[in-house]
């Protein structure tokens, strides 16, 4: 039986490689995709349903407001994002998703989700099941 920090080591190696494999399949036949991180940006104001200011995104990502500001630049320049005043803040800006930036966000996810169920066919029901109780149990605060 492996010592409990080598199987804490091969545990994260291998999750590392699923990761990996999994944003380079999802990458595939995307000459100019996204970054990851910019890919986070686009989901989280997805997710938010509504434009953000650059500070309550940084925050909802957990970077400095001058990193969010750096991605949002480039998604704007690419036309996934765009940016508004605040009605109610003269000083701030809102930062929403574009049409475009909706489109690429659900074709990255699509493509997401197929990669995984091309690795995840690899285990029968039951394992997949007990898989993900396991990775619930990871993430729980």
């Amino acid at each position: 039986m492996p010592a409990p920090d080598d199987t804490a080591e091969q545990i994260a190696a291998l999750l590392d490689g699923i990761v990996r494999r999994q944003r380079r399949g999802s990458r595939e036949g995307f000459k100019d995709s996204v970054t990851h991180g910019q890919f986070r940006v686009l989901r989280t104001l997805d997710r938010a349903g509504r434009a953000l200011r650059l500070s309550e995104l940084a925050a909802q990502l957990g970077i400095v407001p001058r990193s969010a500001t750096s991605v949002v630049d480039d998604l704007e320049t690419a036309g996934l994002v765009a940016r508004h005043p605040d009605p109610n803040d003269r000083r701030a800006t809102l930062v929403d998703l574009t049409p475009a930036g909706r489109q690429i966000l659900t074709t990255l996810r699509e493509k997401r989700r197929s990669v995984m169920a091309t690795q995840l066919a690899r285990l029968t029901p039951a394992e997949q099941e007990t898989l993900a109780h396991l990775l619930h149990r990871l993430t729980e605060d």
